[in-house]
């Protein structure tokens, strides 16, 4: 039976892929650190050991979702340990690591931490498959983000197109970086993911907001935000592994771009709730900190998914107020 080993399993993306993989017949395996192990019930973990192998500060869901229901091979990233064995022989590799950028403030050793827990595990699984040589994974599909290419109002971003300049772009190309340090043997994917619209992620906060009365235009409005339905998601990875033709960055977004306003008022209008109260761009400067602010909600990126749309990719979900609406059927 083909292996995929997943950095990340338990989290919101990493649980539901765990899933799909499973019923492409896929034997899947997580990745944890050794104190996230000891907190999961069921499974079996296999120790880390000779090779070298690890953990990332603030895995990316590690100890939540279906951690606990798979397989779970000890590492620790922090100190650079990834048994080879782990890794040796997998049809693919995933990393799905990462701090939450949605935790605020960005201090000083938060931006730390939004830094290390990305860059250590992908640079110890780097070395791992460089290690293997022969015997490593077939692809690796390694978490990136559309923060990579900035603000760049006007223009629309296929795979090819500049970094921006921004915090979250300078970080995403180290990120990148690291990755390419793999051996070519393995086929890297770089997952430059958008605004996943699910009810336990982007849309949580805004329905909050919304059912509070105090949503309305962040900044302009106008600014375009990448966005893709987890369902697309997930969808797109299992195809990534399956595709042996698709190497290099991935843009995972929707194919019809959507502005902050649309976003915002379709989860208004959702709730039956006004869209109102706008939140000037000096004020969520002021609050949330100018890198926080022009990253995560002031950017303007109209992101193009070109790879999956080369390769045939068909998205389930091309409409913003049909994913928000049912995400949000829920809460109404």
């Amino acid at each position: 039976m083909r292996r995929v080993v997943i950095a990340g399993g338990g989290g919101l993306l990493g649980s539901a892929l765990s899933r799909e993989l499973e019923e492409r017949g896929y034997r899947v395996q997580h990745l944890v650190r050794a104190e996230s192990a000891g907190n999961t019930g069921g499974g079996s973990a296999v120790k880390s050991g000779g090779g070298s192998a690890s953990s990332a500060g603030n895995e990316s869901g590690e100890t939540t979702g279906d951690t606990g229901a798979y397989e779970r091979l000890l590492w620790d990233p922090s100190r650079g340990e990834l048994t080879d064995s782990h890794l040796a022989g997998a049809a693919a590799v995933v990393t799905l690591n990462g701090a939450s950028i949605g935790r605020l403030p960005w201090t000083k050793s938060y931006r730390r931490e939004l830094i290390s827990s990305r860059l250590n595990p992908t640079t110890t699984v780097a070395k791992t498959i460089n290690r293997l040589g022969k015997a490593a994974p077939a692809v690796w599909l390694s978490a990136s983000a559309t923060g990579f290419y900035g603000s760049q109002p006007g223009a629309e971003l296929g795979e090819q197109s500049n970094a921006g300049s921004i915090f979250l772009a300078h970080l995403t190309r180290r990120w990148e970086a690291a990755a390419g340090t793999a051996a070519s043997n393995t086929r890297l994917v770089s997952l430059r993911t958008g605004l996943v619209l699910d009810r336990n992620a982007m849309l949580k906060p805004l329905a909050l907001l919304a059912r509070l009365g105090i949503n309305g235009p962040v900044g302009s409005g106008e600014q375009f935000w990448p966005w893709i339905s987890k369902r697309d998601h997930v969808r797109a990875m299992a195809t990534l592994i399956d595709n042996g033709s698709v190497a290099g960055p991935v843009n995972l977004v929707a194919p019809r771009a959507a502005t902050a306003n649309e976003i915002g008022g379709a989860v208004s209008a959702c709730l039956g709730k006004p869209f109102l109260v706008p939140a000037p761009a000096p004020a969520l400067r002021a609050v949330l900190g100018r890198d926080a602010a022009d990253s995560l909600l002031l950017a303007d990126a109209r992101v193009i998914p070109e790879a999956l749309l080369r390769e045939g990719f068909k998205f389930q979900d091309s409409s913003v107020d049909e994913v928000i609406a049912r995400e949000l059927v829920s809460e109404r």
